[in-house]
């Protein structure tokens, strides 16, 4: 069975506009990230596409961003967190290494690189896999989304370079236990 995950990040945060790294900690979305995520919801509308399963991670910041989005029924997964970035949680931005990030953040307390990707396409896998739905949300973040993303470079001739915006929305196939990047949607531009 041929099925569509739509892995999104969720909408503006305050740390996103103070400049703070946000990975495990978490803060409240703006008024802003609220309205990203409500032109995210537009999308689904505009293009009839009917949301049938819906998962978010344990922060704040993505359970509100679908609650905005559909009410379905969602689980909350700790396997779609963010990145953990140890003692530089909380820390402004402009600590950050250049991208890509590798394994900066383990010397503070933070994942692995290699580990944090295994951790999320491992969870994304897992729910697919017992997923008896076509269409289904995941709200997630943005280097969650990425690292994905990377798990499945081989497997796409779509590529995106830079950081992916709030409510950045990625369309996979999912078949026989493969995702395949079929389209990156922006819908706050």
């Amino acid at each position: 069975m041929k099925q569509t995950l739509y892995l999104m990040r969720h909408g503006q945060t305050l740390f996103n506009q103070q400049k703070k790294i946000q990975g495990w900690c978490d803060s409240p979305l703006t008024e802003l990230g609220k309205e990203q995520a409500k032109m995210a919801a537009q999308y689904f509308v505009d293009n009839q596409i009917t949301l049938e399963s819906a998962y978010a991670s344990t922060s704040e910041r993505t359970a509100d961003t679908l609650e905005l989005i559909t009410d379905l029924p969602y689980r909350r997964v700790k396997g779609l967190k963010e990145w953990n970035f140890g003692k530089l949680e909380g820390e402004h931005e402009y600590l950050n290494p250049s991208l890509p990030y590798g394994d900066f953040f383990a010397d503070f307390g933070g994942e692995l690189e290699l580990e944090f990707r295994e951790r999320v396409s491992s969870t994304i896998l897992d729910l697919m896999q017992k997923e008896t739905h076509q269409n289904v949300l995941m709200v997630s973040h943005g280097a969650s989304c990425r690292q994905f993303m990377r798990s499945w470079a081989h497997t796409s001739d779509l590529t995106h370079e830079g950081r992916l915006g709030n409510c950045c929305i990625l369309k996979f196939e999912f078949k026989d236990d493969s995702f395949k990047l079929l389209e990156i949607i922006n819908p706050t531009l």
